[in-house]
């Protein structure tokens, strides 16, 4: 990790910080990603969807508007608490604090049998959710202070693609240990799942709450320990206080930044189009092929292992070519894929121009249907570690350390402000035409806009290497 170290000082008069200490802020995208590798996206999402609701349409909706409803609250908080977090200074304390509610909400998860409460399943989840983001925000706003900018991007990315190997471990075992056939009670690795756990209930899903809520704890220790806070500043009154006046001028100053303005708005709906992909395209796949959760979790897996090796070029494409580049490619890629997915159903891809009929070759993904899906997929998993980690590096090399908080609060509001629309618009379209696949190509506009607004973005005026 030579080029990441912190050589060059981030901010004049800094102390240098070492690589242990951004070792340890890379590491929590390491602890972080379990939460939407196999909750959100490959594992309990489908279940929730495929076996706890009634029917698969019902559950997408429920799902949509639980994210929905998480996104509305992430937006209006995370730049009123940014820009606090600004003021008192050290963000640590804050992501200890988020860190209990999402490790308490992961931890119920478990509870989450068939016939359970979808109400109360929700509310965990939306609170494990709102926990993460804001965790998020505070994290990402330290990184201005910890690398110079030349490496800001090599740096977010490949704390990204640590994040998806992070994510593909915890899946990797979910699926080879702990996911039984439905048809044979054992796993792909032919023993009986771990810990007694009876797939017929469920539990082989739920357990990826509280295994989720371990991995946090453990790995998100190394940036308590290693990695430098900001110094002490303001009481929290007043900081309170002060914070949320700065917020305000810092809203009323942003209009004069044309770049990072246009920048934020653009991202605001890609991200929107990202989230629900991310979210939703799981238990998509899982409901339109009858995917088992070995199935769905083997997918999981082929699109972390890309995803791993995407981030990590992303870096060297982003050091190079700047990161408004590297977006606009990403949510182009992103456009093409769901494009794809939504075209492509049993025995037909393409919206039928190319069909396959109904043969199976037995096995894992044994239509040619589902390998079309999977190459949609694959596509996906290169582009979604660069189009977030890029987005993260272009704002940290657009802004200030002393005003970084602030803007990452509002970079979170751009990434959540709208980000009830998309999995609302998906639930929605869902329930009213009662086809998941017309609900899921409604994400197709949010890509087309936020390409088309990022790029007739001006660059910013700290970014020399675009």
């Amino acid at each position: 990790m030579s080029d990441l170290n912190a050589d060059a000082t981030p901010a004049a008069g800094a102390n240098p910080v070492t690589r242990r200490g951004i070792a340890g802020w890379m590491f929590f995208d390491w602890a972080a990603q379990p939460f939407f590798t196999v909750v959100t996206t490959f594992i309990f999402g489908p279940y929730f969807v495929s076996r706890m609701a009634p029917d698969p349409a019902t559950g997408q909706a429920a799902w949509g508007y639980a994210i929905a409803a998480g996104g509305l609250v992430i937006a209006v908080l995370s730049p009123i608490l940014g820009s606090i977090s600004d003021q008192t200074g050290p963000r640590k304390p804050w992501i200890g604090m988020f860190a209990v509610l999402q490790i308490v909400s992961l931890a119920l998860l478990w509870f989450a049998a068939p016939g359970s409460s979808l109400f109360w399943v929700l509310v965990c989840y939306t609170c494990a959710s709102i926990a993460a983001e804001f965790s998020t925000v505070f994290n990402d706003s330290m990184l201005p202070r910890l690398v110079s900018r030349e490496n800001i991007g090599r740096v977010s990315n490949t704390a990204w693609g640590l994040g998806y190997m992070g994510g593909m471990i915890v899946l990797i075992f979910v699926v080879l240990a702990l996911a039984g056939s439905p048809e044979t009670g054992v796993t792909i690795l032919g023993i009986e799942p771990l810990f007694g756990l009876d797939p017929a209930l469920g539990e082989d899903a739920r357990v990826t709450g509280p295994i989720s809520a371990i991995w946090y704890l453990v790995f998100i220790l190394p940036m308590f320990f290693f990695t430098p806070d900001a110094k002490r500043g303001r009481q929290l009154g007043e900081a309170v206080r002060s914070g949320l006046s700065d917020l305000k001028d810092t809203l009323r100053e942003a209009r004069e930044r044309v770049g990072i303005v246009r920048f934020l708005i653009a991202r605001m709906i890609y991200q929107d189009g990202v989230g629900a992909l991310l979210a939703l395209g799981g238990g998509f796949a899982a409901a339109m092929f009858d995917w088992s959760i070995t199935e769905i979790g083997i997918y999981g897996i082929i699109l972390n292992v890309v995803a791993i090796f995407g981030s990590m070029a992303g870096g060297s494409v982003d050091h190079r070519i700047g990161s408004k580049k590297v977006v606009l490619i990403s949510v182009a890629c992103l456009l093409v894929a769901t494009l794809g997915i939504v075209s492509t159903g049993p025995g037909f891809t393409l919206f039928g121009l190319l069909e396959f009929g109904e043969a199976d070759s037995g096995g894992l993904f044994g239509t040619a249907a589902e390998k079309a899906y999977i190459v949609f997929g694959l596509l996906i998993g290169l582009v979604f570690g660069p189009v977030q980690a890029s987005s993260r590096s272009y704002l940290a090399r657009s802004v200030s350390e002393d005003e970084a908080g602030r803007y990452f609060g509002i970079y979170a509001l751009s990434g959540r402000a709208t980000s009830f629309l998309a999995p609302f618009s998906v639930a929605t379209v869902t329930a009213l035409t009662g086809s998941p696949r017309i609900g899921m190509a409604t994400l197709i506009v949010f890509f087309v806009v936020g390409y088309a607004i990022l790029q007739a973005t001006p660059y910013p005026a700290h970014t020399p290497e675009e």
